[in-house]
């Protein structure tokens, strides 16, 4: 019989005030520098956070294929339950450049709502990442919050 031990590591991403994640925008700028270490590949990123939404820190779920990552929703909430997060929100980058969200894209936020209710714990948002000049409504993300979804 094998026996793990689940801890915590953290890594220093910056420097500064504990930042505030509550926007889209806010979520997109917060993640910059990760979705920059994969560009040609979908990573998938959960955001922990306090009861006052600053950000305790960002955990990669999964990193995946220029097409898909596989997500479920019990490696979203492990990190939460081991730094004591209230809240999250998840995003994903599409390397295409277009932020409208796929069919899987919108099962996996349904599982990910239903999941968060019973754990109790708040899925605030989940962010898609594109490119502005890619995204026909020129923002560069989609937000489910943001259309109403979550």
């Amino acid at each position: 019989m094998r026996v793990y031990e689940a801890s915590i590591s953290y890594n220093l991403v910056k420097l500064g005030e504990n930042q505030t994640v509550n926007t889209p925008a806010k979520t997109v700028e917060y993640l910059e520098s990760a979705f920059a270490a994969h560009p040609m590949q979908e990573a998938f990123w959960v955001i922990l956070l306090d009861r006052k939404n600053r950000a305790l820190g960002r955990v990669m779920i999964s990193l995946g294929t220029l097409s898909n990552t596989l997500v479920h929703p019990r490696e979203v909430f492990k990190p939460a339950f081991l730094a004591s997060a209230s809240a999250i929100i998840v995003a994903h980058n599409h390397p295409s450049g277009d932020p409208a969200p796929s069919a899987a894209d919108l099962l996996v936020t349904r599982q990910l709502r239903e999941a968060a209710k019973i754990l109790d714990i708040i899925l605030i948002d989940h962010v898609i990442v594109g490119h502005a000049d890619s995204d026909p409504l020129g923002v560069g993300y989609y937000s489910f919050r943001a259309t109403g979804l979550l």
